[in-house]
């Protein structure tokens, strides 16, 4: 009997996979430790009465903190809120990157490479920079939307940003400044579309918008698909800032604000870390939902059919 042994690997590679491990080993240990442990502990915590300023005090209370959260009612509402908040800007976050993408992919257009980096800048830009901005920018005595613009055109004044009504719209105008690594990674899906197919689709007497909505939209869709998972989820955001004492604390949607209330002003720790376990098995189950779906309308080259 003849036994097969397995091919071993040449020296050169086994040694670039031993450098490429001590590479990534700091990041590994800093997942470890900074991630994975505090995201286990939250788990623990939440099956408890944890109370900020009382550690000491922290018993075992089971399933309770999960009991109160069906029967709190304003959980009801800020996922809702919440929810309204996704349907909203998610859909114009991808409208906008695919549009910013095929324009700059365009090759009539130039300077496109200073344009990619101009769009891309506002994504870096720290979000505290940005609300403070807004706040001057809407400031109901002070600011630019009322002096310059509403009060010239005889339209009244508006009442700043948390004026009713406008918090929805300043939320889904401030989420356009974090479309830049998405339309990044959409133009990249549509670089690497091949101008002979476009040639050929012209050729057979396809338009413009035939060949971008029956070739370049099915092309990319798998960069597509990868944007929106992204967008779902950093569109809840976290806490702008972790001090409880400044004007900014707090969330970036309802829900993360209705979390953050519970940390920094009930103190509650064990109801908070069950309040985010619910919400992140929510947003696991969405996104498991969007990749069964994906089949339907994400073409993958080189797939079956």
């Amino acid at each position: 009997m003849t036994s097969q042994s397995t091919p071993l690997k040449p020296p050169r590679l086994r040694s670039a996979e031993r450098i490429g491990l001590i590479l990534i080993m700091p990041r590994l240990i800093g997942v470890l430790i900074f991630k994975l442990l505090p995201i286990l502990a939250s788990l623990g915590i939440s099956f408890t009465d944890f109370h900020l300023l009382r550690p000491q005090e922290t018993s075992f209370i089971g399933l309770e903190n999960y009991r109160t959260f069906f029967q709190d009612e304003v959980v009801g509402f800020v996922l809702f809120a919440t929810l309204r908040i996704a349907l909203t800007t998610i859909p114009l976050q991808m409208f906008a990157s695919i549009l910013l993408a095929a324009l700059l992919n365009s090759p009539r257009l130039r300077a496109r490479t200073m344009l990619r980096t101009l769009f891309f800048i506002p994504s870096i830009i720290p979000s505290i920079a940005i609300l403070f901005m807004w706040f001057g920018f809407t400031d109901p005595t002070t600011g630019w939307l009322n002096r310059l613009i509403l009060q010239p055109l005889g339209l009244g004044g508006q009442g700043g940003i948390f004026a009713e009504g406008f918090q929805d719209f300043f939320f889904a105008i401030s989420s356009l400044w974090s479309i830049g690594p998405g339309m990044l990674i959409i133009l990249g899906a549509m670089q690497s579309i091949s101008s002979e197919v476009h040639e050929a689709a012209r050729v057979d007497g396809a338009g413009p918008f035939t060949r971008f909505f029956s070739i370049t939209l099915p092309l990319i869709s798998p960069a597509i698909f990868f944007a929106l998972v992204i967008n779902l989820i950093t569109i809840f955001g976290g806490v702008v800032l972790l001090d409880r004492g400044n004007t900014f604390s707090g969330g970036s949607s309802p829900y993360d604000g209705y979390l953050s209330y519970f940390i920094f002003e009930r103190m509650d720790l064990g109801y908070a870390a069950s309040l985010a376990w619910v919400f992140f098995i929510l947003v696991m189950l969405t996104v498991i939902w969007l990749f069964r779906s994906s089949r339907r309308w994400v073409f993958y080259p080189g797939s079956e059919s």
